[in-house]
């Protein structure tokens, strides 16, 4: 889908719209409420909120955007037509609102919503269909599919905070073990190739010395992850780091979110349905720090970014998987050499180096989504997503 032409695109573009018009008929059925407030949280949005910015983002940046033909060179302070809604902007405009805003507007109601949402739509598909071949040409209609599919997995994760069963969302599988890979040193091409769409913090693609790892097939297992709880693994500081032992004091955590019970079995709360969890899926609901202390635990250690993305290229034909469950790695996040900013605001300054970066993608994850070379920014805290993580060779 990076490389998707107009014909593919105009079908993604209708399919991940009806994909989210499903999401909000299921927000209607499991909210007693007309309006589907949910409460104010800090890792959440209101779902008729998050609704609404799908159909904003996408008018924002293709039927206003004036240059929207010049793809990822695009000024972003260039002057923009009226928006069809002339409320849209104080609404979703995320440099206007800040998040706990979002639950004091005076939102639009869920078919107010699907008007809006059918609209932009409308108008995208008109404007595509005129659009030039090109990469530039196409930028914006690929980035507005993107940011639309990864709304699924932002609404995935709020069924799961909230407890909430949506009847949307396959549940994981799991995998069979396999042994452990061994990678010789090599020079590795990081980040995305020329050509077609990658997000900014994915480029530019640049070389880079690998020396010789030996790396996890899967993510690490429930079963795995069991006997570091069991061997009091959140009771010894030994195993932490200095800031991932404070948030264990200050959280009082004693096992992984929405886990229950973790002894003859994980109990897990999964869309508010205790759920016994199969003890050969992956981990999930992990933080980085989490995910450090077990591999310290283990004698193993959390792979880079530049070992993860390699393994996940050269490993895929020797038993290498991936898309259980978001991946943290040991990376921080920062530009890769000679970055240069899309004209789409990313993550904010203050990400660069605080942030962790994870890998892969989940069961949650809408396919066209998922790529090998995306990068996921997040504090080391998180522990909403569906993330787990793997491990590599000391």
């Amino acid at each position: 889908m990076r490389r998707a032409g107009k014909g593919l695109l105009s079908l993604a573009l209708m399919d991940a719209r009806n994909h989210s018009l499903r999401w909000l008929s299921a927000w209607e059925e499991v909210l007693d409420d007309p309006e589907l407030t949910v409460p104010l949280h800090p890792e959440v949005n209101p779902p008729l909120w998050t609704l609404g910015q799908i159909g904003w983002f996408q008018e924002h940046w293709i039927s206003r955007n004036l240059q929207r033909h010049r793809g990822p060179r695009a000024d972003p302070a260039s002057p923009r037509l009226a928006s069809i809604e002339p409320l849209a902007d104080a609404w979703f405009d995320t440099s206007l609102v800040p998040h706990d805003a979002h639950w004091l507007l005076d939102l639009p109601g869920p078919q107010a919503t699907r008007e809006y949402l059918f609209d932009t739509l409308e108008t995208t598909l008109e404007l595509l269909e005129h659009a030039g071949e090109d990469d530039d040409a196409l930028y914006f209609f690929r980035l507005a599919l993107f940011h639309e599919d990864a709304q699924s997995e932002v609404f995935a994760g709020l069924a799961q905070t909230l407890g909430l069963d949506s009847g949307m969302v396959r549940l994981p599988g799991s995998a069979a073990a396999r042994e452990p890979l061994l990678f010789p040193a090599t020079a590795w091409h990081l980040g995305a190739e020329p050509g077609g769409f990658a997000f900014d913090n994915e480029r530019p693609m640049h070389l880079q010395a690998i020396p010789g790892f030996e790396i996890d097939t899967q993510p690490v297992t429930w079963a795995q992850y069991c006997e570091f709880v069991e061997d009091g693994g959140y009771d010894e500081a030994a195993w932490w780091s200095t800031e991932g032992w404070a948030w264990v004091q200050r959280e009082g955590r004693r096992c992984p979110r929405h886990v229950d019970q973790m002894r003859q079995g994980v109990l897990l709360r999964r869309f508010g349905r205790l759920t016994r969890v199969p003890l050969a899926q992956a981990v999930m609901h992990v933080n980085w720090y989490e995910a450090d202390a077990w591999c310290r635990w283990a004698g193993r250690r959390l792979p880079s970014e530049l070992e993860w993305e390699h393994a996940a290229h050269a490993g895929a034909s020797r038993g290498f998987r991936w898309g259980q469950a978001w991946e943290w790695t040991a990376s921080s996040f920062r530009p890769y050499p000679g970055f240069q900013p899309g004209p789409v605001p990313g993550a904010p300054a203050s990400a660069w180096a605080a942030h962790k970066v994870l890998r892969g993608a989940s069961f949650a994850t809408r396919d066209r989504l998922r790529h090998p070379k995306l990068r996921n920014p997040q504090p080391p805290q998180r522990d909403d997503l569906f993330s787990g993580f793997r491990s590599c060779a000391v």
